[in-house]
């Protein structure tokens, strides 16, 4: 159901329930007052979105890496931007945690450090969006094995912060053939080993086969794991670019993002808002949002929708706050 038949429903049943008030009145007036009051609260709760927003912390890269912006002020920063979630980015805390070679200690003062920011400033840790550990879908069964466990610190750190999920990239072959055995496997490990913890283990399409939301929702129903999913993001869907990498070079085939993303949510543990640059009006000029959270609401998604602000016209804080107003006005809209 998208949001105009919601709407109208809704309004059907309001008229419906003050008709039903005035006729009761006839038959009794004491409960007017009672009958009016009721259907208010109904419309009121009918109207009302199950999405919240969160923010992604790669909305803030550039400030971070190249600004100097302290990473732990993530959470003071997104609650003063009005976010209620927090999703946070591992590389962009690496020049620390690398210097200490990813030592248990190190780990556990990451967890401690963003967590008492988090509780501080109130508002809830949701994933961690891990790169740079190892390629899960590696042809290689001793490589994707090693990548699975350089995998593992970041379960036990989700878990300990409170977080439902890590996203992970489902880099190595870009031949589907082998892709799709190799991700199922390396999922699956990676999955086992997560279910006990209670953390999901999601996979953006973040390039590549990944980019494919055919190929990946055939991951998904191969691996069929109950903490195993997919993070929909409204952009990434080129799956082939000119160099033959993953995210840097001109882009030569692009997936319908529409019909990726419809194909995806079923299998979705989050949602991705991704965005890049904006017109007059302040409407996404690459990304339909209105569409896309049709999309979305139709698959009955309930939960968070992150921020994540890609672009170069607006400086990342404009960008964010833009994206934010964007999405609050497309969920708020009837139509």
């Amino acid at each position: 159901m998208n949001r105009r038949s919601l709407a109208q429903k809704v309004v059907l049943s309001a008229i419906a329930c003050v008709l039903l008030g005035i006729y009761s009145c006839k038959q009794n007036p004491k409960k007017e007052a009672v009958e009016e009051e009721t259907a208010q609260e109904m419309t009121v709760e009918q109207t009302e979105s199950d999405i919240k927003l969160s923010l992604a912390q790669w909305s803030m890269h550039k400030m971070i890496l190249e600004e100097g912006m302290d990473p732990y002020t993530f959470a003071e920063k997104a609650k003063a931007w009005g976010f209620e979630g927090l999703e946070y980015v591992s590389g962009l805390y690496y020049k620390e945690l690398q210097a200490a070679n990813f030592s248990e200690e190190a780990m556990k003062n990451w967890v401690e450090k963003s967590k008492a920011e988090s509780e501080k400033h109130g508002l809830k840790n949701l994933l961690i969006m891990i790169d740079g550990q190892g390629d899960l879908a590696a042809t290689d069964e001793k490589e994707r094995k090693a990548a699975v466990e350089n995998h593992h610190k970041w379960v036990d750190a989700a878990a300990a912060l409170g977080c439902h999920s890590i996203r992970v990239n489902l880099n190595g072959t870009q031949d589907p053939e082998l892709w799709v055995p190799a991700s199922v496997d390396g999922l699956t490990q990676l999955a086992t080993y997560a279910k006990d913890k209670n953390i999901n283990i999601i996979v953006e399409n973040h390039g590549g086969p990944s980019s494919n939301a055919g190929l990946l929702v055939e991951v998904m129903k191969k691996v069929g794991m109950d903490n195993c999913g997919t993070l929909p993001d409204f952009g990434n869907f080129c799956i082939k670019r000119e160099a033959g990498d993953y995210y840097e070079s001109k882009c030569l085939e692009e997936y319908d993002k529409y019909k990726g993303v419809e194909e995806m949510m079923p299998y979705a543990k989050a949602v991705s808002a991704k965005s890049y640059s904006f017109d007059a009006e302040g409407n996404e000029t690459r990304v339909d949002y209105e569409r896309m959270m049709d999309i979305v609401e139709e698959a009955n998604y309930s939960g968070f929708v992150g921020v994540e602000y890609e672009g170069s016209e607006l400086s990342e804080e404009e960008g964010i706050l833009a994206t934010k107003k964007l999405l609050e006005k497309v969920i708020d809209s009837p139509e």
